[in-house]
C-alpha cells in the first residue's frame, strides 16, 4: 500500500466540504474555498458548520491516523501484511518515525483548514443578527476540538494562520510561528470550550450535534491533560520550549480539580446522554448512534452522496471509514474440506459484510498481553466478548458453496454457522499444532491453512492466546462492518464501512473524574475514584448475549466485578480499565503520552511471527525515546514554508531533524 501524504500550507482556507450521513442532520453544497463574505449570512454560517462536522471523517475512520493512535502501544503492533506506514509507528527496530513517514500528517492536514473555517464563522457570524450564539458556539467547540488534538500530538502549534491569532485567513501564507503549549490551551482551547458550554443547548440541534455536555467532556479532558503537562512527572521535554507554568498562575492540582468538577457536572447533568445497559448493546451495529455516543464521524448506507464514498468498493482513503480493516486478519484463508479425505478444500469462512468479518487487510495485530493481561477476566467481564471476534463461523453457503456439511479439525463435520476456528480463552497444553504445510499424507499437515491447532474431539481449529501471531489474531468486533442490505448473501464487504466512527462517549466522564481524583482532586461523597470506576465495571458485568457463543446469555456479574475492584485505585489501574473499555478505538497513545506511561507499559510486547507455522511467542523490545512523545511536524509542511533552513529546523520538533 502506498503512503498517502497531504500537504498543508498554513493560512490556505481550503476545505473539502462533504456531507454528513443522515438526511435529518445537515445539508450543504460542497465548496472548495470560503471567502469572508460567505460567513456574513445565516446560510453561509450553516454551510460552514456542515463542513466542521464533515471534517471529522477526514480524521476518524481514516485508517492511517487510526494507526498512529494505536500501533506502538500495548494494544497493537504491526501485522503480517503491514508496510512501512505501520512498521515505522511500532518503534520496534523495523522502521522509524520521521517527518516523512509519520502518519500524524493526516491530523495536521485535516485540522488546520477546519480551524480556519471555524475562525471565519466566529469572526463574521457573530455580526449576523439571525445567527444565534448557539450556532457560533458549535464553531468554537470544533476550533477547540482540533487545537486539543493538535497540541497533544505535536506540542505547541500556530494560533496565527496568517491574519492574526484566531483570525480567519484567506490568503496563502508561507511563514509560520508556533505558539507554546500553555498559549494554545489558555488562548484557544479553554476559552472556546467555556464559551461553548455557556452557549450550546442541552439537546443537540441536529442528530449527532454538539451540546453543553459534549463541550464539558472535552473541557474536562483538556484540563486533565494540561494538568499532567504542568506536572511532567517523567521530565518529558516540550516544544516550543516553555516553562511548565500556567499563564493564569494555576498549578497542576488546580487543573485536576477543575477536570474532576467539570466531569462530575457532566455526569450529574447528563442531558440526553446515558450509559447503555450492557457493553454489547453499546457496540452492536443495529444500535448505532445510541445515547452513550456523544460525538461521531457519521456515515450511511442509504446514499453514496451522503456517505461520501462508494457503498460497494473502497480504496482506503478519507473520507471513507476503513480503519477496522487494518485490524482484521485474512480469515478467508481458513480451509475446510468437501470430503473426509480432504481431497478438495474450500474457504469455509468467506469475506462478508457482517460485524464479525468485513474486509481483511492484516496491517495491525493485537499483542499477546492484551489477552493474557488486559482481558485476563473473560468470564465475569463482558468486555472481552463484546470487543473481539474469537469464533470464526462457517458462511460458505452464502458464497455459493453448495455443500451442507464440510469437514474440519480432526476430520469432523461442520455445518454453516458452526465455529470453524476459535481463539481459546486460555492456553491448553493439549493443543496440537501442525509442523509442515505440504503433503497431506504426512503427519503434521496444516489442514487449517493458517497454522491453527487441534484439540481431540473438537471440530473447530483452535489457537491459544500464547500463539496469537502477526498472521492470525482475534478481530475487533466492536468496530466491525454492519450493513442491513446483504440479504441472504455476503453483501458488500469491500465497500467502506457505513457505520459512524465513534469519537466521544458518555462513559469517559467517569474515567476523567476518577483519574483526577487519583491525582489529588477532592472528591464528593459517592464519587470517589473507586465509586466512579465501579459504575463502569458494574455495567461490564452485565450480559444479555454471548457474542462469540452466538447465543443468549443473561447474567449479572456486577456485584462480583465491583468486589474485585482494588480498594486503592491507581493510575495504572485506570489505564487498564480504559484499555478494557476503549480497546482499539484510538484512545491508547493519547492515554499513554498524557500519563507519561508509554515506555513503561509498551516498551516491550509479545507476539508470534508472521508465518503459518509460527506458534511460539517472541518478546519484542521497542525503543521509545522522550522525543517520541511528540509526533514530527509533517515534512510537507516544512517543505512548504518559505523560511530559512535554520528557521525550518527550529520549527520541527527536536529529535526529528
Amino acid at each position: 500500500m502506498k503512503r498517502k501524504h497531504f500537504k498543508l500550507y498554513l493560512g490556505i482556507a481550503f476545505l473539502a466540504s462533504s456531507l454528513l450521513a443522515c438526511s435529518d442532520i445537515l445539508e450543504e453544497q460542497p465548496r472548495s474555498i470560503y471567502e469572508p463574505g460567505f460567513f456574513t449570512t445565516e446560510k453561509g454560517v450553516n454551510g460552514g458548520l456542515s463542513s466542521l462536522y464533515a471534517h471529522l471523517r477526514y480524521i476518524y475512520g481514516q485508517g492511517y491516523y487510526y494507526n498512529t493512535t494505536l500501533t506502538g502501544t500495548d494494544e497493537y503492533t504491526y501485522a503480517q501484511s503491514a508496510d512501512a506506514n505501520f512498521k515505522d509507528m511500532d518503534l520496534s527496530g523495523v522502521g522509524s518515525i520521521t517527518p516523512s513517514s509519520s502518519r500524524a500528517d493526516v491530523l495536521w492536514g485535516a485540522a488546520f483548514p477546519n480551524i480556519n473555517t471555524a475562525n471565519g464563522i466566529i469572526e463574521n457570524g457573530e455580526a449576523v443578527e439571525s445567527v444565534s450564539d448557539a450556532l457560533i458556539a458549535e464553531a468554537r467547540f470544533f476550533r477547540a476540538f482540533d487545537y486539543f488534538l493538535l497540541v497533544q500530538t505535536f506540542g505547541g502549534v500556530p494560533l496565527d494562520l496568517g491574519a492574526g491569532e484566531l483570525k480567519f485567513n484567506n490568503s496563502p501564507v508561507r511563514t509560520s510561528v508556533r505558539n507554546t503549549v500553555p498559549e494554545v490551551y489558555t488562548k484557544a482551547i479553554f476559552p472556546d470550550l467555556l464559551q461553548a458550554i455557556n452557549d450550546l443547548p442541552d439537546n443537540p440541534r441536529v442528530t449527532g450535534g454538539v451540546t453543553k455536555n459534549v463541550a464539558r467532556l472535552y473541557l474536562a479532558k483538556a484540563y486533565l491533560t494540561y494538568a499532567w503537562w504542568l506536572e511532567n512527572p517523567n521530565n518529558v521535554p516540550t516544544y516550543p520550549e516553555a516553562a511548565r507554568q500556567d499563564p493564569d498562575g494555576h498549578n497542576a492540582a488546580w487543573y485536576h480539580q477543575q477536570a474532576y468538577d467539570i466531569a462530575l457536572d457532566g455526569i450529574t447533568n447528563p442531558g440526553p446522554y446515558a450509559l447503555q445497559e450492557t457493553f454489547y448493546d453499546l457496540h452492536l451495529g443495529a444500535n448505532d448512534r445510541n445515547n452513550e455516543m456523544m460525538l461521531y464521524a457519521d456515515h450511511t448506507e442509504d446514499s453514496e452522496f451522503y456517505n461520501a464514498s462508494s457503498l460497494s468498493w473502497s480504496n482506503g482513503a478519507a473520507p471513507e471509514n476503513f480503519a477496522a480493516w487494518f485490524v482484521t486478519w485474512n480469515y478467508t484463508t481458513i480451509r475446510s474440506a468437501k470430503d473426509a479425505a480432504w481431497a478438495e478444500e474450500v474457504s469455509s469462512v468467506q469475506r462478508e459484510a457482517a460485524q464479525a468479518y468485513g474486509r481483511p487487510w492484516t496491517r495491525m495485530a493485537p499483542t499477546i498481553g492484551v489477552f493474557t493481561n488486559t482481558f485476563a477476566d473473560k468470564t465475569l467481564d463482558s468486555r472481552y466478548d463484546g470487543t473481539f471476534v474469537t469464533a470464526f463461523r462457517g458462511n460458505w453457503k452464502k458464497g455459493g458453496v453448495a455443500e451442507d456439511v464440510l469437514y474440519n479439525a480432526n476430520g469432523l463435520p461442520v455445518s454453516n454457522g458452526d465455529a470453524i476456528l476459535t481463539f481459546l480463552d486460555e492456553d491448553d497444553a493439549n493443543v496440537v499444532y501442525p509442523t509442515q504445510t505440504e503433503n497431506k499424507a504426512n503427519p503434521g499437515f496444516d489442514y487449517s491453512n493458517v497454522g491453527a491447532g487441534t484439540l481431540a474431539g473438537r471440530a473447530d481449529f483452535v489457537i491459544e492466546p500464547s500463539a496469537i501471531s502477526r498472521l492470525r489474531y482475534p478481530g475487533l468486533w466492536k468496530l466491525g462492518t454492519y450493513r442491513t442490505d446483504s440479504g441472504d448473501g455476503l453483501g458488500q464487504p469491500n465497500g467502506a464501512l457505513t457505520r459512524p466512527f465513534y469519537i466521544a462517549k458518555f462513559s469517559e466522564f467517569y474515567f476523567i473524574a476518577a483519574e483526577a481524583a487519583v491525582k489529588g482532586a477532592t472528591a464528593e461523597a459517592g464519587y470517589s475514584a473507586r465509586d466512579l470506576i465501579n459504575v463502569i465495571r458494574a455495567r461490564a458485568g452485565k450480559w444479555n448475549w454471548d457474542n462469540n457463543g452466538n447465543a443468549p446469555k443473561v447474567e449479572d456479574n456486577s456485584a462480583a466485578m465491583v468486589a474485585a475492584t482494588p480498594a486503592e485505585i491507581t493510575i495504572d489501574y485506570i489505564l487498564e480499565e480504559r484499555s478494557r473499555e476503549y480497546f482499539g478505538e484510538g484512545y491508547r497513545w493519547y492515554d499513554l503520552i498524557r500519563t507519561q506511561k508509554w515506555e513503561e507499559l509498551a516498551g516491550s510486547y509479545q507476539i508470534a511471527g508472521a508465518g503459518r507455522l509460527d506458534n511460539e511467542a517472541q518478546t519484542i523490545t521497542r525503543t521509545i525515546e522522550k522525543h517520541h512523545y511528540l509526533r514530527p511536524i509533517p515534512q510537507g509542511q516544512i517543505d512548504g514554508l518559505e523560511m530559512t533552513e535554520a528557521e525550518k529546523s527550529a520549527y520541527q520538533n527536536p529529535g526529528y531533524n
